[in-house]
């Protein structure tokens, strides 16, 4: 059409942002052949307006601008007969920030804190716990839900992921845009306290009458444990040495610990065979003597269980939570878990769970001879084993929480040199004293004591693989996850092989050979550990190095604070024939001894 055009449309406005409560001016101008018909789209607005002018200049007036009409857009539309044409504005109204909601904790992916807060500019957000301020992390952070379609409304959730008992409490949401401020408190309860009330979440040492008293007069027979503990066993490492530690995540797991009898045999490696099986009151095979027959002796499984009639607890897999994973062994993964139903006292317990990585027929087998011995092996100072979780994939062990962890590392933490090496996840209570050392060395032994009834040899007796709970309680137990935290304690053989050397006597360095003498040897390197807080025995000394020095003799020196008659016990188990050692017996009651009457001692060595 001659003389026609499509209209043309343009907004001006009188100003850009404005604060909520201001008036705002826009005119739409139009061009166009024939004169376009000119309206404002207002049916959505909130805000008070006002249209007014003439047909190409139509002008728009708001007044006491509503913040529900932020990022609202405008719309000035024309047409003629020849088409239509329109032109839009975002109105930018800024007001103070309010949170439209908080909600409690709710377990999703991981658990959640739900939000939704409004505000121009957009606010920045941030947390506190318990009043004070909640650091962003890998497990802790803030996520918002983008295009949500709303507006200025932000929606988003404060992630908790694997959160405990210690994560329980209130978590206050604070956001601030300049213009204004507000928060709110929400409540999340992950995780029952497997602790005790007086117990405030920091470790009380030092032993006291009653536990002189339980440490020599319980029988073997009781059982023990309470709410505050949850599950770690002794046991017999296929893949290993006798025992394990732990804390648990999200599935059941495997491993069978004692006997892997086709692995064992597949080795040519006869010190490989003397380590991977402990004797049930029997000694491991010498050089000279038949590997098979002592393998396939069914007795070597079966016979102790029979007499005592065990059978081993099984947990069903819906009554455990897995938090999260505590490290990775040989055999597989270990979790810190919670537990339903293992106790009457208790709904819930804080568990160590280690699970199996592959399960055959076999490793089936010896998963259930493993478990059979753990049920067995029941001492107030060998980590508690619970039972087994087998109702599906991967099979788990479910042992005792030791709730602060190795004993090496405790002892590194509670000595002169702690700053240094910045541990971090011990309590900053300072250096352990004489009668504290003194009570971890006893506990130990009493553990000792027990295996040696039994006729067990432990072959990897070290504060490593030894684990510290409530009140200073210390109980023998490792995870099989040791020899990848501590590689450089052991010493490689045949490339598969793994030996603790420096806490070997000559005779198992040089001839095989594991004995409970040999357990006292390895012993009297825990106590040279224990008083020097954590040190590696032969620390200045290569492996092959230290091999020549404990062949030949020597002794490891006398630690600085250590007095002189614990000195005596040391080398009492460092004598070269093993029938001239020191028994656990009386190394245990000599130390319970010097536990009731500390020795006096000089910083200084005699």
């Amino acid at each position: 059409m001659e003389n026609c055009s499509v209209p043309e449309v343009y907004i001006v406005s009188s100003q850009g942002a404005i604060r909520e409560g201001g008036n705002l001016t826009f005119v739409c101008q139009v061009m166009g052949l024939p004169t376009p018909e000119v309206i404002w789209h207002t049916q959505h607005l909130h805000s008070p307006f006002t249209i007014q002018g003439p047909v190409l200049e139509l002008i728009l007036h708001l007044t006491n601008v509503s913040s529900m009409d932020n990022l609202h857009n405008l719309t000035c539309e024309a047409e003629n007969r020849v088409g239509p044409g329109t032109a839009m504005v975002t109105l930018n109204i800024q007001f103070p920030v309010r949170i439209l909601w908080l909600k409690n904790a709710e377990k999703q992916h991981h658990w959640c804190f739900s939000f939704a807060v409004d505000g121009n500019p957009t606010p920045e957000i941030r947390w506190l716990f318990k009043g004070q301020p909640l650091a962003r992390s890998d497990y802790t952070y803030t996520q918002l839900i983008l295009d949500s379609h709303d507006g200025s409304v932000l929606h988003g959730c404060l992630f908790l992921n694997k959160p405990t008992h210690l994560n329980n409490g209130n978590y206050t949401l604070i956001v601030d845009n300049g213009l204004g401020r507000d928060q709110a408190t929400a409540y999340g309860k992950f995780m029952n306290n497997p602790f005790p009330p007086e117990d405030p979440e920091d470790i009380i040492l030092g032993p006291t009458n009653k536990s002189l008293e339980n440490i020599s007069g319980r029988t073997d027979s009781e059982t023990f444990g309470v709410c505050i503990s949850a599950g770690v066993g002794l046991a017999a490492s296929g893949f290993g040495l006798l025992l394990i530690t732990v804390l648990v995540i999200n599935k059941c797991g495997q491993h069978p610990i004692f006997g892997l009898r086709e692995s064992v045999l597949s080795t040519k490696d006869d010190l490989a065979v003397s380590l991977h099986f402990m004797s049930a009151k029997m000694s491991p095979p010498s050089s000279d003597e038949e590997t098979l027959d002592f393998v396939e002796n069914p007795q070597y499984f079966c016979g102790i269980f029979k007499d005592k009639n065990m059978c081993v607890q099984h947990i069903k897999r819906q009554d455990i939570v897995l938090k999260w994973e505590l490290g990775e062994g040989a055999f597989g993964k270990v979790y810190l878990a919670e537990c339903a139903n293992l106790s009457p006292d208790c709904d819930n317990m804080l568990v160590a769970i280690k699970t199996l990585k592959v399960a055959t027929e076999s490793t089936r087998q010896d998963f259930q001879r493993e478990a059979e011995l753990l049920t067995v092996l029941q001492h107030e100072h060998i980590v508690r084993f619970y039972g087994v979780c087998a109702d599906g994939e991967p099979l788990a062990m479910v042992f005792e929480y030791m709730r602060h962890g190795d004993l090496n590392r405790f002892l590194r933490a509670h000595g002169p040199d702690a700053h240094i090496l910045e541990e971090g996840s011990m309590p900053p209570l300072g250096e352990l004293s004489l009668p504290q050392m003194l009570w971890i060395a006893a506990q130990i032994a009493s553990g000792m004591v027990y295996l040696a009834s039994l006729h067990f040899v432990h072959r990897d007796l070290a504060t490593r693989n030894c684990l510290v709970g409530e009140g200073l309680v210390v109980k023998i137990g490792d995870f099989g996850m040791s020899r990848d935290i501590y590689s450089t304690d052991y010493y490689r053989v045949g490339g598969r092989t793994m030996l603790p050397i420096r806490w070997m006597p000559p005779e198992s360095i040089m001839y095989r050979k594991f004995t409970t003498e040999s357990d006292v040897w390895s012993f009297g390197v825990v106590l040279w550990e224990i008083f020097t807080y954590g040190k590696q025995p032969w620390y200045q000394l290569s492996n092959s190095e230290a091999i020549e020095c404990i062949t030949q003799g020597r002794e490891l020196e006398r630690p600085r604070i250590c007095p002189k008659e614990v000195h005596l016990l040391m080398q009492g188990c460092w004598q070269r024939e093993p029938q001239q050692r020191l028994v656990m017996k009386d190394l245990h009651a000599r130390l319970l001894v010097l536990v009731k009457n500390p020795p006096i001692y000089l910083d200084v060595l005699e």
